[in-house]
C-alpha cells in the first residue's frame, strides 16, 4: 500500500494555471481564489502574498490564498483573501483542509502577526475561532424570463423600480467605461467617510480580469448618477464595487442599475445574481433584502497570535466614528490622494 503525503508549499508561477483550473473546478472557490488576483494585489498594492499549495503524488489538492496587511492602527495579519469577501481554505478532503490550516498557523506564528483571518462561506472544521456571523451575502437563482425575475422582487420595491424603467431621462450602458465608474465610486466612499484604494488598483481588476469584469452605468439627463462594476465567475454575476451621487436615490437609479445587470446575466446565460456581503444592521442589508433576497452568513475564521485579538475594523465599532465623520468633509482631490495610503491598510 502506498502511503499519501500531503506536501505544503509556495505557489510557483509557472504553475498558476493549474491553481486557476483547480479553483474552476471546486465549488468552494470563489472569484477572488484566482492567481491573477495575485497580481494586482503585488503589483498595484505592493502587498505580500502568499499562495499556498497543497501536493498528494504530484497532483494538487488544494489551496490557500493569503495576504499580509501591515498597519499601524489595524494591526499585523494574514488575511484570506486581502480585499476580497470569500476565499479561505479550498481542499479536495478534510486531510487537506487541516494541513492549509495547520500551515497558515505556522506561517501567522514565524510572521508574528496578530491573527490569521480565513474569510469562509461555511464554517469549516480546522479548531479555529469562529465567532458568531457578522457579514451576510445575498444570492439567489436567476430565471431564464424577465417576468418570471421582476415576480421574485417585492412588491414595494418592484414598484420603485418600475417609476425608472419608466424614467425617459435614464439610460443604463454595459462596457467598460472605467473613468465615469471611478468618478461615482470615489465620491460615494467619500460620501459614506471610507478610503478609497488607488485607481490603478480599479483599472488593474480591468486589464487582469478581462470578461470576467463589467462597467454598468446609469445615465441621468445630464451626466451619469449611478455605477458598477461587476465580476463574473462560473454562472454568477457579481456586481462588486458600487457608487452613485447623492441625487441617485430619488431617481431610483440604484434599482435600475442592479435590475439591468440582473438582466443582462439572463442574457448571457449566468444562473445567479450575487448582491455581495453587508453587515447586519446596516442600510445595504436592508436595501438587498428590500429586493426579496435572503441573507447568508459568512464565517470568518480566526487563529491568533501571541498578544493578538479578534478585530472589530468595521464601520459600526464607535472608535472610528469620528474619522469616518471627519472623512465624509473632505474634498474630492484630497480624499482620494491620502485615501489610498488608509485602505491599503484595511485588507
Amino acid at each position: 500500500m502506498i502511503e499519501s503525503t500531503i506536501t505544503i508549499r509556495e505557489l510557483e508561477s509557472h504553475e498558476e494555471d493549474l491553481w486557476d483550473s483547480f479553483a474552476a473546478r471546486e465549488p468552494e472557490a470563489s472569484f477572488f481564489h484566482q492567481a491573477r488576483w495575485r497580481q494586482v494585489l503585488t503589483r498595484r498594492l505592493k502587498k505580500r502574498t502568499f499562495y499556498r499549495s497543497a501536493w498528494r503524488n504530484g497532483s494538487l489538492v488544494g489551496i490557500l490564498p493569503l495576504t499580509e496587511i501591515r498597519s499601524r492602527i489595524f494591526g499585523h495579519s494574514l488575511i484570506s483573501p486581502g480585499f476580497g469577501i470569500c476565499g479561505g481554505i479550498v481542499a479536495a478532503d478534510h486531510e487537506v483542509r487541516q494541513a492549509l490550516a495547520a500551515d497558515a498557523a505556522h506561517l501567522g506564528q514565524s510572521l508574528n502577526v496578530d491573527y490569521v483571518e480565513l474569510r469562509h462561506e461555511q464554517s469549516q472544521n480546522i479548531g479555529w475561532l469562529t465567532p458568531a456571523p457578522r457579514f451576510f451575502v445575498f444570492r439567489r437563482d436567476l430565471a431564464a424570463a424577465t417576468d418570471e425575475n421582476m415576480k421574485a422582487i417585492p412588491r414595494k420595491k418592484r414598484a420603485d423600480l418600475r417609476k425608472a424603467i419608466g424614467n425617459s431621462t435614464l439610460r443604463v450602458e454595459h462596457g467598460q467605461n472605467f473613468d465615469a465608474f471611478f468618478q461615482l465610486y470615489s465620491v460615494s466612499l467619500r460620501n459614506l467617510g471610507t478610503p478609497i484604494l488607488p485607481r490603478s488598483y480599479y483599472s488593474a481588476l480591468m486589464s487582469n480580469f478581462g470578461s470576467q469584469v463589467e462597467i454598468s452605468i446609469v445615465h441621468g439627463r445630464e451626466y451619469p448618477v449611478a455605477a458598477v462594476m461587476s465580476f463574473r465567475w462560473k454562472d454568477c454575476v457579481y456586481p462588486y464595487y458600487g457608487g452613485a451621487v447623492p441625487e441617485a436615490r430619488a431617481l431610483h437609479a440604484y434599482d435600475l442599475l442592479y435590475w439591468s445587470v440582473m438582466c443582462r446575466a439572463v442574457e448571457r446565460g449566468i444562473k445567479r445574481f450575487d448582491f455581495g456581503r453587508s453587515r447586519a444592521g446596516s442600510t445595504a442589508f436592508d436595501y438587498k433584502s428590500f429586493w426579496g433576497f435572503s441573507p447568508t452568513p459568512l464565517y470568518y475564521q480566526y487563529h491568533l497570535g501571541a498578544n493578538g485579538s479578534l478585530p472589530h475594523n468595521s464601520p459600526d465599532n464607535p472608535k472610528f466614528r469620528l474619522f469616518i465623520e471627519s472623512w465624509k468633509r473632505l474634498p474630492m482631490p484630497l480624499a482620494n490622494a491620502i485615501g489610498p495610503l488608509l485602505a491599503r491598510q484595511l485588507g
